[in-house]
């Protein structure tokens, strides 16, 4: 019928955390509601790719499917870790998730188990470290 449902809130991170936090319960919170008479407006723009590398990472991991969404996942998660060491800048997070993804390629299970979702899941992390080793430029810490 091309309606669209949405679930609309303040462009923050304060409800998804929020969510994260207290799941499955609601934690009232003390500021307002979003009121969409008062904002008067909404704006919509394509997402800016150059900014937002990681988006086409993880539309790739869907479109391939099967382990790729479960590497994806534990790649990003191994270096916001390393960024988090500082071994890594935060600009180098979508080359490490890109160098796991593409070792994973010849490994790619397109039906996986748990089993093998947690041994793509462990190997990804692994892969992290070897990854960044390899970075041909790396960005300087500041």
């Amino acid at each position: 019928d091309t309606s669209v449902i949405a679930q609309l809130g303040w462009p923050d991170m304060r409800l998804p955390l929020l969510y994260a936090m207290s799941w499955p319960n609601r934690v009232k919170m003390p500021y307002s509601r979003l009121d969409l008479v008062q904002l008067g407006q909404l704006t919509f723009r394509a997402p800016d790719r150059e900014k937002y590398p990681c988006m086409d990472l993880a539309y790739a991991a869907g479109r391939r499917g099967g382990s790729m969404t479960a590497v994806l996942n534990a790649a990003n998660e191994a270096a916001v870790e390393l960024f988090r060491m500082e071994k890594i800048h935060y600009l180098e997070i979508p080359r490490v998730i890109e160098g796991v993804m593409g070792r994973h390629e010849k490994d790619h299970v397109a039906m996986p188990s748990l089993e093998d979702i947690l041994a793509v899941d462990e190997e990804a992390r692994r892969l992290a470290p070897e990854v960044v080793a390899g970075l041909a430029t790396r960005v300087t810490m500041k």
